[in-house]
């Protein structure tokens, strides 16, 4: 792991900063009655994953989430060597997020953890699979393929977190993102189903690099 030390501590920075903030709203909109609204915390999600990747994916790539991590290796565009690195700075990151807001706000809304709707796991399972397939899918189209507009990968992704959490997140909370589960699950104790919150986006991110791999003749029409 010595040999990608700066670039996991990004990570590990970057997956701290989401989950503090993503969760953080939905704590802090428990607290307030209701203040922020649900449309605000998928504002706040979709903000702050733009702000990371325009601030941070110059630094480290701008994962910040296990399952984009996995599907760079699988594409070819990360080293396997990284791989171990990046997934533990990321869940580091996310359970300091989650234990700090617990310590600066308590124990409030579940501290913002992902459960299925009426403990509907195969619904919930199916609709991370396809969230996450659609945000991967955007990140290979708009972050990797020359052919994309240069500059516009950071809004297109966080639009992309922002619409998918906005319409989907009263059904699974539109994890798309196993350390951004994990932490709040560990921190509140809440582990109903939290499996899916792994195999989910892991399936849906996988699937999104074989489907474009063929529609980039193997990845070599984006290079």
């Amino acid at each position: 792991m010595s040999h990608c030390w700066r670039e996991a501590l990004v990570e590990g920075i970057g997956t701290f900063i989401l989950v503090f903030t993503g969760t953080g709203a939905i704590v802090v909109n428990e607290i307030s009655d209701g203040a922020i609204t649900h449309l605000g915390i998928s504002f706040v999600f979709g903000a702050i994953v733009t702000a990371l990747i325009y601030g941070m994916g110059h630094l480290s790539g701008a994962h910040f989430n296990p399952a984009v991590t996995l599907a760079f290796w699988a594409s070819g565009f990360f080293p396997k060597r990284n791989v171990l690195a990046y997934i533990m700075a990321q869940l580091v990151g996310a359970i300091a997020a989650s234990t700090l807001l617990l310590i600066a706000l308590g124990s409030v809304a579940k501290m913002g953890a992902t459960i299925p709707l009426n403990g509907n796991w195969f619904q919930s399972l199916i609709l991370e699979i396809i969230l996450t397939f659609i945000l991967m899918f955007v990140i290979l189209g708009s972050g990797l393929d020359r052919r994309a507009h240069i500059g516009f990968a950071g809004l297109a992704i966080g639009l992309t977190v922002a619409l998918e959490a906005a319409f989907m997140g009263p059904i699974t909370g539109a994890s798309m993102n196993p350390a951004r589960s994990f932490s709040p699950a560990l921190v509140a104790g809440i582990w109903q189903d939290h499996w899916v919150y792994w195999v989910g986006p892991i399936l849906g991110a996988q699937l999104a690099v074989i489907i474009y791999r063929q529609l980039s003749n193997g990845f070599r029409d984006i290079n």
